[in-house]
């Protein structure tokens, strides 16, 4: 798949079909709509394309706004490229661009730069100023140009709930329902960092831990809790079942967060290396100890739980 960033000299000559949004975690329903663009140009013989930005549009109007990506740019790229997606268009979100009204957009940009012929949009996506037109305007000024525009149905979970985005952080970050990710994603939620040193407290209780520091800080972090991982060193394929601590650390009176890793067998020193975590399921809330014996004694627990968890996966 090749990649490129929209500015005013870019020209794509192959006519294609293309999607416009920001695809935040590529889930289910994103899935449905890159699926239906490969199908129609795959029938029609174009190009497929994605459109997406370089940030959410909400970065631009609200400075105070802190993102919570369910993928980085590079991990959305990696995963629009297994759906076969062929080119990926990234445009810088700036006040120009956010200035253009759908028809200007779709004449200046899908048109005339993009070469695109069709145009497929998701059940609820909305471009443009203000997002203040629909989809029956979208038709109507692809007519206008020849461009078909199409709209793909809502992808459902339990034949009721839309997936999105915003439920999808909803769940992982206030209530840390990993397990429900490769329903939701298509496949488990993960993080990648790269392994800092901490304050060895997990060593001298007997259970060693990878401090991680996640490689993009706008990535969201699940709820504080105890959960069952795998983690893979570098990209390795090989994966390592592992326990995982993300919290305060309130037994140890912690004022900040932590995202600690025990791996659940030998590795050596592993500090500055590059670490994933998929996560697979929450086994608790972090809570406060009375003392390191009673903490200790639920850690066992955990490690427990752990294991039966992922020999079972």
């Amino acid at each position: 798949m090749k990649t490129i960033t929209l500015s005013a000299d870019v020209k794509v000559e192959a006519p294609c079909v293309a999607t416009i949004g920001c695809f935040d975690g590529v889930h289910r329903g994103h899935q449905k709509v890159i699926r239906m663009v490969t199908d129609e140009a795959r029938r029609r013989g174009l190009v497929p394309v994605v459109i997406t930005f370089d940030r959410l549009p909400r970065q631009l109007f609200d400075p105070s706004f802190r993102p919570q990506l369910l993928s980085t740019l590079q991990e959305k790229a990696a995963y629009l490229e297994a759906l076969g997606v062929e080119l990926l268009v990234v445009v810088p979100f700036t006040q120009a661009f956010a200035a253009l009204s759908a028809e200007m957009f779709m004449r200046e940009v899908l048109y005339r730069q993009l070469s695109v012929q069709v145009l497929l949009t998701g059940y609820d996506n909305r471009f443009g100023h203000d997002r203040s037109e629909g989809f029956d305007d979208y038709v109507r000024y692809g007519r206008a140009l020849g461009m078909d525009v199409l709209q793909a149905d809502a992808e459902r979970v339990d034949g009721s709930t839309a997936v999105s985005s915003t439920v999808i952080r909803r769940l992982l970050s206030e209530e840390g329902r990993v397990e429900l990710m490769p329903e939701w994603l298509t496949r488990p939620y993960e993080l990648s960092g790269h392994i800092v040193p901490g304050e060895h407290i997990g060593h001298e209780l007997g259970f060693p831990t990878a401090n991680l520091a996640p490689e993009n800080s706008e990535k969201l972090i699940p709820a504080n809790g105890v959960y069952a991982v795998w983690a893979t060193l570098d990209g390795a394929e090989d994966r390592m079942p592992a326990m995982m601590n993300i919290g305060m650390r309130p037994t140890f009176e912690g004022h900040r967060q932590t995202l600690e890793v025990h791996i659940l067998k030998e590795v050596g020193d592993i500090y500055g290396r590059r670490l994933t975590v998929a996560f697979v399921s929450r086994l608790r809330a972090e809570r406060r100890f009375d003392d390191r014996e009673a903490l200790v004694a639920q850690l066992r627990l955990d490690r427990m739980e752990v294991e039966r968890i992922l020999h079972k996966d």
